[in-house]
């Protein structure tokens, strides 16, 4: 659960990182597959970071419009 708690920031880095490691010449297809997997699981994580804070920002446009 430690990944949850990860900034987008930091998530956008290691999605980098994991990209940097798949172009490399000697990446075996097994270790390619493990690292697209992870590179999904935090694709997945930030989308879902994301989206709930689009939503706080709408809540608090809507606040500010009629408040």
């Amino acid at each position: 659960m430690s990944e949850n708690k990860k900034s987008v920031e930091e998530s956008f880095n290691e999605i980098e990182s994991i990209i940097a490691e798949m172009q490399k010449e000697d990446v075996t297809l097994d270790r390619s597959f493990e690292l697209y997997n992870q590179g999904l699981t935090l694709i997945k994580e930030c989308n879902e970071k994301l989206d709930s804070m689009e939503k706080q920002i709408k809540i608090i446009e809507e606040g500010n419009i009629n408040g």
